[in-house]
């Protein structure tokens, strides 16, 4: 059992390595004091499972998560976090609140041995829940070739369907996220964001003009030059949004 575990504190580590030293199966690849150095780590060592704690500097471990295709079975360590023990709660992914005893430790052990083959699924179930936490959705991370971006949701333009990714348009380009439109249709509803089109998604604050287009359909222009289609539906949406 490939272990690795993902926290800025030492203490906090410390406390993990020792209540693993009971399991001989368990074989501890490597320690990441966060997010990025975590990323790394599960890309290199596949490990089977891994503690991730969720509050750390530069991405928390949502984040992290949401840039690793097929993620590891994780048990989560956690100060507090009402969204995420929210999530944890609904779902198959043990969590650990910190301090926690050895036996509370063995518990979400024994929980991840017998849950071994639900992993995949139960994280992507927490990770779904997770995000509508106030926290998660005042940015978007994304993998920009080998490096990591964190685009604040001020700065996105517009979104746009990119077959199994959403394209995400800011002054600094475009980036991919794995991620559907209807996750952010949801998630940006109140960042002044509205799904004007089955394809697009756009910042209401960049929209300069409204000019009629082919049947009932619209056209926008954004102050950054950029055009977007809306739909008759889409229209009807921003509208509504827009009080006209």
């Amino acid at each position: 059992m490939k272990v690795i575990i993902i926290d800025d504190e030492v203490l906090a580590r410390g406390i993990v390595k020792e209540y693993l030293k009971s399991y001989s199966e368990a074989d501890l690849q490597a320690e990441c004091n966060d997010g990025f150095e975590g990323i790394k780590a599960v890309q290199e060592y596949k490990p089977d499972l891994i503690f991730l704690d969720i509050q750390m500097p530069k991405i928390n471990g949502f984040e992290m998560l949401e840039l690793i295709e097929n993620p590891p079975a994780v048990i989560f360590t956690t100060a507090f976090d009402e969204f995420a023990i929210k999530a944890f709660e609904s779902n198959a992914v043990d969590y650990l609140l910190k301090p926690f005893s050895k036996e509370r430790f063995d518990k979400a052990i024994q929980k991840y041995l017998h849950h071994a083959t639900d992993v995949a699924a139960s994280t992507q179930e927490v990770l779904e829940t997770a995000a509508q936490s106030p926290i998660q959705q005042n940015r978007v991370v994304v993998k920009d070739g080998n490096k990591i971006k964190i685009i604040p949701v001020s700065k996105i333009h517009y979104l746009e369907a990119a077959d199994d990714y959403v394209k995400i348009i800011t002054e600094e380009g475009s980036f991919l996220k794995k991620r559907t439109m209807s996750f952010f249709e949801e998630s940006l509803s109140s960042y002044h964001f509205v799904r004007v089109h089955r394809s697009y998604i756009a910042n209401t604050q960049l929209i300069t003009r409204i000019d009629p287009y082919e049947k009932d359909s619209h056209l926008l222009l954004l102050s950054t030059g950029a055009k977007i289609p809306a739909s008759k539906t889409g229209y009807s949406k921003l509208k509504e949004v827009l009080g006209i």
